[in-house]
């Protein structure tokens, strides 16, 4: 019975199907369409990239205007990053809020940029920005603490913009 189910299998095929001239033609075509399409490159050191506001770059703490961070020292994002690149240490303070983040570091070389820790941090503290360009001599470079992660709401306003349109 095998035999004949793959008869008939064969059988279905004709000539030209058999020896996969119409496969070839197909992906020619595919490559000659592409081939000929103008091209698209953008010079990168000349010319730099503005991403839109879904793009997540590295994260950053938002520092209000009248210059105090949102953050809260909950610690969620530390506690929801897979790669453990977070650091919080709160303190008390005398301000409504209660609590602020005495230490606050991201291991960038651990960061992963899943963007884990700005979805579940309750107060829109921490956001990805557009920033791409990260290079590091030494690892000691690469831990960011406060004074590298604070960054003017007016900065990350497209991206806030962006997270409440999903919320």
């Amino acid at each position: 019975m095998e035999t004949k189910t793959k008869r008939r299998r064969i059988k279905d095929l004709n000539f030209w199907e058999k020896i996969y001239i119409p496969e070839l033609i197909k992906g020619l075509s595919l490559t000659l369409r592409t081939m000929f399409k103008p091209k698209f490159t953008m010079e990168y050191p000349e010319v730099k990239f503005d991403p839109p506001g879904s793009y997540r770059g590295r994260p950053v703490l938002v520092q209000e205007e009248n210059g105090v961070e949102r953050c809260v020292a909950c610690g969620l994002c530390s506690r929801v990053c897979p790669a453990l690149a977070i650091e919080v240490q709160a303190a008390e303070t005398e301000l409504e809020k209660e609590r602020y983040p005495e230490k606050f570091e991201i291991n960038m070389i651990r960061c992963i940029f899943c963007g884990f820790c700005e979805e579940v941090c309750p107060e829109e503290a921490i956001v990805m920005s557009k920033d791409y360009e990260l290079a590091f001599t030494n690892r000691e470079e690469a831990i960011y603490g406060k004074d590298k992660l604070l960054v003017p709401v007016k900065n990350l306003q497209d991206r806030i913009d962006f997270l409440r349109q999903y919320k």
